[in-house]
């Protein structure tokens, strides 16, 4: 559990798949249980609630080529 809510990016360096860029492509919230919702941005946006920001990073990450970058 963290202590706080904290706001963060997903990063992305290198496109994987094709589809969503470079740069910033989400940004998302860890809430204070250890939950993670992701904000997709550009052309085809969604909302995704996560059990955890290693859930986002397990699936999202592609080796490294994705980061969560905490803003908070």
């Amino acid at each position: 559990m963290t202590q706080t809510t904290r706001r963060f990016q997903l990063q992305r360096d290198h496109d994987v798949s094709g589809i969503s860029g470079t740069g910033i492509v989400a940004e998302g919230v860890e809430f204070s249980d250890g939950v993670a919702v992701v904000r997709w941005l550009g052309e085809h946006r969604s909302t995704v609630v996560w059990p955890s920001i290693d859930s986002v990073r397990h699936i999202h990450g592609h080796g490294g080529a994705t980061r969560v970058v905490f803003v908070d």
